[in-house]
């Protein structure tokens, strides 16, 4: 009898292993806005996990610019949202042009409810080649409400060439 061990279902938010791409010294970030207490590094670098906040309510935008073009194959985004009660949108778009053109990977929205579902997180397989810009932007209530865009985690899996 052949048999294995099969890793347990991961816990919400938790970062599933992988290999992935080293953002720190493969990418520069444009953001739209930070809140200083969560920077966006503590939502795109290993072992950090506050998570970044815009500093005001309203459409908010977080760009990846690579310095030399990459190979995704793997998009892990992970939103939480324990306090408000409210619908936000995202869309995943990347670029071969250096943010010349995009393409849009995938437009979705999601009711976070503090009785409910809290915890919003997205794993995209995928195979994209040659992404020199990867763009990240969050309507974090589409009724205009009051709350910042925050991002927890966001992951890119590198696949094999």
């Amino acid at each position: 009898m052949r048999k294995r061990i099969i890793p347990a279902k991961p816990e919400h938010g938790a970062i599933p292993e992988g290999d992935w791409l080293d953002l720190e010294n493969l990418a520069e970030v444009e953001i739209t806005s930070e809140d200083p207490k969560h920077p966006i590094e503590d939502a795109l670098l290993p072992g950090r996990t506050a998570g970044w906040r815009a500093a005001q309510p309203g459409e908010q935008t977080i760009r990846l610019v690579f310095q030399e073009p990459q190979r995704i194959s793997r998009i892990w985004l992970h939103f939480e949202e324990p306090h408000a009660q409210r619908t936000q949108q995202f869309v995943l778009r990347w670029s071969p042009d250096k943010g010349q053109s995009f393409r849009e990977i995938v437009r979705q929205q999601w009711n976070f409810s503090p009785e409910g579902s809290h915890e919003q997180t997205e794993n995209i397989e995928l195979s994209l080649t040659d992404v020199t810009t990867l763009e990240l932007t969050i309507i974090p209530d589409i009724s205009g409400g009051p709350t910042p865009a925050s991002l927890t985690q966001l992951r890119l899996g590198v696949g094999p060439r």
